[in-house]
């Protein structure tokens, strides 16, 4: 191997993080030759968390881990040393949380009545049960760029089981058919536990301060540079005897126009399109601004690259619509125990034990989760934070009369209270800081096979994307493992490293999880 070769990786998120800790440990390139430069001051990408308890803390979202899936992301952490446990890995201290904080829902769904829905059944009619058969049993050239509402008829939508589904995982009737068929069969575990979330995993605290701080602290011990404030917005290229070949990267940083040369044996990772591109936080007193397009800098590189390459893929299949790709969500911060103490008396469950609590008639489809405290690391003994989104922001509240997304943080703590009849006191002194996100969704859109690129397109010699906007056979967007099974795949092949990329267990091709998973269905 090339002993100076350097890599350049655009974007500071968790599939660039995971390519060079890839890098570093499999294909044994020195940290010192590995630069992520990332346009914000913080890096994580979309697996951000942030705040103190005075000025509240903010999340924009939280992803869903399992042990019985994502196993490239084990297969990374695993490597990477806790920064509380020490002698245990984040693996480790993941697995021995878990142990201890073990997910079982008793208030997965609740009405309008304010009383918990009984969800042992999925509420199927046969005729759901044959489209849903039929639909996960159809190949993905025949399903192309179809949406789920062209399989299944609107009775299923009102069942039981899609609402769980459907806010456990984000999706929306109109989203992609492909990407709804592949979490069909890559939860298949969960079909049969949907009800409880018993297969969640979750991190001991938000995954910024779990998963992000802990892989950057072992990367900057490996010598690893990061620049940060800096948007690159060129790769300077040739292309020759069908290679593409790129040759330098033009950024801006603090008000100039820079450029760094890149050799012919030297590589570049590009996080192409961002799912939080444009987001933005509002507070007690105001909503988020909507911003768009024109706010975006996420998608412009991958554009300007794609133009006339469609190997590259095709960014206008995700991004032209956000109308349909996004929702909003909300962080609480709390001085007073009064609300947790309320929900555990209504839920039944401990923080850190249920999951997602669902108004299932609420015109905002808003969910709320409880983790277990503190879920920030520099969060005090006496503070209590909790996350909440909806799938419908657009429309009017059933107790505000606005679209959440035209919301304060104090309107959405009154639509809130609403549907769990509290007392407004229960979040007395609560600081709500509202979330919009444009493109959240939008890697659920409906897409031809060709709208996203391989890790290494063909003809790439030394440029590789990693994000949630490449194609990887069988795995499902909107996670980390396939951020970081992205990352892996790329720095193997354009490494030539001998080493197995972990497969996807096929738990779906298990006959016992095929019937336990029917009787369910059954019922």
């Amino acid at each position: 191997m090339n002993t100076q070769r350097k890599a350049y990786l655009v974007g500071g998120g968790i599939g660039s993080l995971a390519a060079a800790a890839f890098m570093i440990r499999d294909g044994k390139l020195p940290g010192a030759q590995i630069t992520i430069l990332e346009a914000t001051p913080l890096l994580g990408g979309s697996l951000d968390g942030a705040g103190d308890a005075e000025r509240g803390y903010s999340l924009r979202g939280g992803r869903m881990l399992t042990f019985d899936n994502y196993e490239c992301t084990w297969d990374l952490f695993k490597s990477i040393p806790s920064l509380e446990h020490p002698g245990q890995s984040v693996f480790d201290e993941t697995v021995a949380f878990n142990e201890v904080y073990r997910a079982h829902s008793q208030a997965r769904l609740v009405d309008r009545r304010r009383a918990k829905v009984p969800v042992s059944s999925m509420g199927f009619t046969m005729q759901d049960r044959l489209e849903l058969l039929k639909l996960s049993q159809t190949d993905e050239a025949t399903l192309g760029d179809s949406r789920i509402t062209d399989w299944l008829s609107p009775e299923f939508f009102e069942t039981r089981f899609w609402y769980m589904w459907a806010t456990t995982f984000a999706f929306q009737p109109w989203h992609s058919a492909v990407e709804f068929k592949r979490y069909l069969h890559r939860f298949m575990l969960e079909f049969s536990r949907i009800e409880t979330l018993g297969g969640v995993r979750r991190t001991v605290y938000n995954q910024y301060d779990s998963l992000v701080r802990p892989l950057q602290h072992w990367l900057a011990a490996q010598g690893v540079q990061f620049v940060h404030e800096c948007t690159v917005t060129e790769l300077q290229h040739r292309e020759a005897d069908g290679e593409f070949i790129v040759t330098g990267l033009i950024f801006q940083q603090g008000g100039e126009t820079r450029q760094i040369a890149v050799g012919e044996d030297d590589l570049v990772f590009v996080q192409n399109g961002s799912m939080t591109d444009a987001s933005s936080l509002g507070s007690m007193q105001a909503a988020p601004p909507k911003l768009g397009k024109a706010h975006s800098t996420g998608w412009a590189l991958w554009e300007k690259l794609a133009e006339g390459r469609p190997h590259f893929g095709n960014p206008a299949a995700f991004n032209r619509n956000i109308a349909q790709s996004m929702w909003d969500s909300f962080t609480v911060t709390l001085k007073d125990p009064a609300f947790f103490n309320e929900m555990i008396r209504f839920s039944g469950n401990q923080p850190g034990t249920g999951g997602l609590v669902t108004f299932q008639d609420s015109n905002w489809l808003m969910s709320i989760v409880l983790a277990h405290q503190p879920h920030f690391a520099n969060q005090p003994a006496d503070v209590q934070v909790f996350w909440g989104y909806a799938l419908f922001p657009d429309r009017i509240g059933n107790f505000v009369a606005k679209p959440m997304s035209d919301c304060t943080g104090e309107e959405i703590l009154r639509e809130l209270c609403g549907h769990l009849r509290f007392e407004p006191e229960t979040v007395h002194g609560a600081n709500c800081i509202p979330c919009h996100m444009p493109y959240i969704t939008s890697m659920f859109m409906p897409r031809q096979h060709s709208d996203r690129p391989l890790p290494v397109p063909p003809g790439s010699r030394n440029l590789a994307f990693v994000s949630q906007f490449v194609e990887v056979a069988d795995d499902v967007v909107f996670t980390v493992e396939y951020s970081v099974r992205a990352a892996q795949m790329a720095v193997y092949q354009l490494l030539a490293i001998d080493r197995a990329v972990p497969p996807i267990k096929q738990h779906d091709h298990s006959l016992r999880v095929q019937f336990d998973a029917l009787l369910k269905a059954l019922k």
